[in-house]
């Protein structure tokens, strides 16, 4: 499959390990509180260098499974097997993997854009309206991510449902395509147009949620999904023939 970035012989063991432990602790093999083996078992028993290990034991206390204690050693977290879920920049390396985001993520933004129709205010509206303006007025990457972000979130907070706006928040920039997507475009021309085409999209539910039309609302973020989805799917034929 075609990566959207650089993955080093080093980087995949250490996905391997993390996986590993992640099913050890998940399966309760190590409940909360049991201690981790040392770096110096990991690196005898994988025949992994003691970098990788390290590398691995960090994304896992990231992820919150382990929690290091001066002295003593790692150990599995108290509410690891409880964990927030969550979307880490490593899981979208692929083409596929934005794919099964934008799956997760369909019936959520459809749901959200019907709410929004029903209980959007003039700030949100606003809020909506003035992340549009900063997607097509955006003269580089991190602008254009920021307000495609800022516009799911306006729609999140329009639902009412404090849920919706902290999950939204929480999957942050999970909810665009990676920087390194828009970077991957071929030359400014083609990068300019596909942030025009998300702003239609935006600009298409904006208008159903403004009217409050929520059939309307559900099928614009319906289409933009598969829009999205479609543009994707452009970009893997694109890094196919570099």
């Amino acid at each position: 499959m075609t990566k959207t970035g650089p993955i080093t012989k080093a980087t995949a063991l250490a996905d391997e390990l993390v996986d590993h432990f992640e099913r050890r602790v998940m399966s309760g093999e190590l409940p909360p509180g049991a201690r981790f083996p040392t770096e110096a078992a990991v690196v005898a028993s994988a025949g992994v260098s003691r970098t990788v290990v390290r590398e691995a034991f960090a994304r896992l206390a990231a992820r919150g499974l382990l929690e290091s204690r001066r002295g003593s050693g790692a150990y599995v977290a108290d509410g690891a097997r409880y964990r927030a879920f969550q979307i880490t920049a490593e899981e979208l390396r692929e083409i596929d993997d934005i794919h099964r985001l934008f799956e997760m993520r369909t019936p959520l933004e459809i749901e959200m854009a019907a709410l929004a129709a029903e209980r959007r205010n003039e700030t949100d509206l606003k809020a909506m309206a003035a992340s549009i303006d900063a997607m097509v007025q955006s003269s580089d990457v991190d602008a254009a991510v920021n307000a495609d972000t800022a516009f799911h979130t306006a729609i999140g907070r329009a639902t009412r449902n404090d849920y919706f706006t902290r999950f939204t928040e929480f999957l942050g920039v999970r909810l665009v395509p990676p920087r390194t997507q828009y970077l991957n475009i071929p030359g400014a021309v083609s990068r300019q147009n596909f942030v025009g085409e998300i702003a239609r999209d935006h600009q298409a539910i904006f208008d159903a949620i403004s009217r409050g039309d929520a059939p309307a609302a559900r099928e614009a973020a319906a289409q933009h999904m598969r829009n999205s989805h479609d543009r994707h799917e452009l970009m893997r034929d694109t890094f196919n023939k570099n």
